[in-house]
């Protein structure tokens, strides 16, 4: 199966006056719940229940929002990590640095090598 995408036009808003260009954009296909996760989940196990790998991913996402809010790295395992970024305002010297100075905070992922090599071999097909 291949990823679906479209072509768009965009301008550079660095640049205004340069000519646009077209540029590709991934479509999604639908989505997967947590849910409808756990389902096929269990459907690959004889030993739990899709509501037990749902109690599971629940609090295993709990977990996550905990530790990521402690300023932790979450590594699992091969599959990726999830860790914390910011974003501020600059201020003149260190000592004029406060935490009102920080703009927003995010969750970046970044994925293991299975992950990343399974993405680098994804074909493609224009919509």
């Amino acid at each position: 199966m291949a990823v679906s995408y479209v072509v768009v036009e965009r301008g550079n808003p660095l640049k205004p006056g340069n000519p646009k260009k077209f540029y590709a954009q991934a479509k999604s296909s639908g989505e997967v719940t947590l849910k409808k996760l756990s389902k096929k989940i269990a459907e690959g196990s004889t030993t739990v229940s899709d509501t037990d790998v749902l109690a599971v991913l629940n609090e295993l996402t709990k977990m996550l929002s905990k530790h990521l809010s402690e300023g932790r790295i979450v590594r699992f395992g091969d599959f990726g990590a999830f860790q914390i970024t910011v974003s501020s305002t600059g201020a003149e010297t260190e000592s004029k640095f406060n935490a009102s100075l920080i703009d927003k905070a995010k969750v970046i992922f970044r994925p293991g090598i299975d992950l990343r090599e399974k993405v680098a071999t994804l074909k493609f097909e224009k919509i």
